[in-house]
């Protein structure tokens, strides 16, 4: 029944967003554009930039994560936050992507439909306080709701949601995500009908030499999307280090992007009806290669500066282009062996897709729902693998994870594991001392004194977080004779730091990599104002609530890390007669491969060190090899008087 309800409020916010995106279109381009006639064929330069002044603040302010095509950040919720989105992101990103993409921005909807579909499904089982598990699956249900209403794609929904989002095809996941595909592609019919996206004629093969050429645009597709990828992502990385508000950015991507469209208006929007007249083979050659680099252009100003939409849309347009121009040669060179461009044109579309999102079944299928032909879909497997296979021999990353791997999040490995269920916000403390820059190093001191904390947030006067000063780099200021400085002058400025919604795991990588004893918690709700701090000992006491609150999942954990790596967690009870026992843990005999990572002690967890005691009835709690669990159990087990 849930997932029913996700389908049925996806397909309804798949209906929402394409009549929002209808209304802004004619805002800008009816009544906007009416008052903007006195410039002639140049009005049009002001529009995406108009929208851009509209969206840049919204994003910023309200929601950062509608920022850009928005499935990375449903990947992240999905492996290391639980499956939990905030109830605004949805809304936001809808009204967002409606005025970014009506403006004449170069995106399209259909990242922006999953990502309101998903964030549906989230915020109904954070209501209903479901666990991580099921709130994952249904996030995934609103993504396929999403995918299907908005493509009229039911089995394309279903393969999105399982390839790229869940990245797991059991049989549990496939049934409810296909219920809600189902669900959600009813609401379309109700409102949007059932015609395909696209009408296309009756492409076939017409020879198997053809297969060969297939082959090559696959090829061809792949250094394409791997191209797309570089140069959204440069071109993000130009906007994220110019040094304006970032709500300003937007529109100056828009600006550009206007300046495009005066000489290739083709570039604006979602470029669909373009698309199908390339299907049908209306485009001359020289154009499409234009089109092909200009739309790329548009589409990376348009995300990479800040804009909202998503990427689904502008790959099948250069898909098209990229197929239709390499058909036209093709044909033209061997027209008894070779179909009409536009048979390469709609293989090209599933092939760049596939190239840029690795998901060559999604593409595959989801093209031949688009399309409703299924005779040409030999070729447009053959081409799509190539490309997918292709483009992840180039690089591990897709244009989805590409965003994340930047962040240091990794959503290609393994299942999640414990810590990635638990955000921080459940683990920080919010009992914490914060001193300001202009505090003299001797007063410092007498702050460490009575905080007990290794280390200390720094803040200015308006309580913005500006760096991170430990008991060490006070203690040395202290002896090198500097006790009349103040805080700002030995501190760390812009620390390492974390946001509540963040999982435990990304937080000890955080914390490792840097060798910092604690992480300053930041709120993007709050305009990243200074919440909590982070210490080893929050996760290791989280970790262990979570153990004891969720032994079945936590035991499914252990198991599953034994199998894919040889390591597993091992914990146990110190036994009062064992070799371990009133023992300093330097003076364990510990296998090489193990780590000893927690100690329970009561209501207390500890961070063992070299000095530790173990004390009887201790649980310790380690990380090691298989074959070491004996080991380590004779040590904290086994009577001392046995050896």
């Amino acid at each position: 029944m849930l997932a029913v309800v996700v389908g049925l409020t996806s397909g309804y916010g798949a209906v929402g967003l394409h009549w929002l995106a209808k209304g802004a279109n004619y805002l800008f381009l009816e009544v906007i554009r009416g008052a903007l006639a006195g410039l002639g064929r140049y009005d049009v330069v002001l529009l995406p930039a108009a929208g851009g002044l509209l969206v840049g603040p919204l994003v910023y302010f309200v929601a950062r994560e509608a920022r850009g095509h928005g499935v990375p950040e449903i990947m992240l919720a999905v492996r290391h936050q639980g499956g939990r989105i905030r109830s605004r992101v949805g809304v936001v990103k809808g009204v967002a992507a409606a005025l970014c993409v009506g403006s004449g921005g170069s995106a399209g909807l259909h990242g922006p439909a999953v990502q309101i579909g998903s964030g549906l499904g989230s915020v109904l089982a954070q209501g209903l306080r479901l666990p991580p598990e099921r709130t994952r699956l249904l996030v995934a249900c609103g993504a396929a709701g999403g995918i299907a209403a908005t493509f009229n794609a039911p089995i394309g929904g279903v393969l999105f949601a399982l390839e790229v989002i869940l990245r797991n095809f059991t049989t549990r996941s496939f049934g409810f995500v296909v219920i809600a595909s189902v669900s959600a592609v009813v609401v379309r019919h109700m409102y949007l009908g059932d015609a395909p996206a696209f009408r296309v004629p009756p492409y076939s093969l017409v020879s198997v030499w053809e297969f060969p050429l297939y082959l090559v645009l696959g090829a061809l597709a792949s250094l394409v999307a791997r191209a797309f990828i570089w140069v959204l992502y440069r071109i993000g990385d130009v906007f994220e280090a110019w040094r304006v508000r970032e709500y300003l950015k937007p529109a100056a991507g828009g600006l550009l992007v206007g300046v495009l469209g005066v000489w290739f208006p083709q570039v604006f929007g979602v470029g669909y009806d373009f698309t199908g007249r390339a299907l049908l083979g209306e485009v001359g050659v020289s154009l499409m290669v234009v089109l092909l680099v200009f739309k790329l252009l548009g589409t990376s100003l348009t995300l990479g500066s800040g804009g909202s939409g998503g990427i689904f849309a502008p790959s099948l347009f250069l898909g098209a282009m990229l197929g239709g121009a390499f058909g036209q040669v093709v044909n033209a060179a061997w027209p008894e062996v070779t179909a009409a461009g536009g048979a390469y044109a709609l293989v090209g579309m599933a092939a760049l897709f596939a190239g840029a999102a690795h998901a060559p079944m999604t593409a595959i299928i989801i093209l031949f729902e688009m399309t409703g032909d299924y005779r040409i879909i030999g070729p447009l497997m053959v081409a799509s693998v190539v490309s997918s296979l292709l483009s992840e021999f180039l690089s591990r990353d897709s244009i989805y994870t590409l965003k994340l791997a930047r962040r240091g999040v990794d959503v290609l490995g393994a299942e999640p594991d414990l810590l990635d269920t638990i955000p921080v916000s459940e683990a920080m403390t919010e009992e914490f001392q914060a001193v300001r820059g202009d505090l003299a190093v001797v007063e410092l001191m007498e702050r460490f004194a009575a905080a007990d904390a290794p280390s200390l947030p720094v803040v200015d006067r308006e309580d913005a977080l500006i760096g991170i000063v430990s008991r060490s780099d006070a203690e040395e200021a202290v002896l090198r004779g500097q006790g009349e400085s103040v805080v700002s002058e030995i501190m760390t400025p812009s620390p390492v730091m974390c946001a509540v919604e963040e999982s435990l795991t990304l937080a000890l990588q955080r914390l490792s990599v840097r060798d910092v004893a604690a992480l300053p918690v930041l709120d993007p709700s709050r305009n990243d104002r200074l919440v909590g701090m982070l210490r080893r000992r929050d996760i290791i006491a989280a970790y262990q609530r979570a153990r004891e609150q969720r032994p079945e999942f936590a035991a499914r954990v252990d198991r599953l890390r034994e199998t894919l790596t040889g390591a597993r967690v091992f914990e146990t009870i110190v036994a009062r007669d064992s070799l371990a026992s009133n023992q300093e843990v330097r003076s364990l005999s510990l296998p090489q491969d193990a780590l000893l990572i927690g100690v329970r002690r009561g209501n207390r967890t500890l961070i063992p060190h070299g000095d530790t005691v173990l004390q009887p009835g201790d649980r310790v709690i380690a990380i090691a090899e298989r074959e070491q669990t004996a080991e380590l159990r004779r040590i904290f087990t086994r009577r001392a008087s046995d050896e």
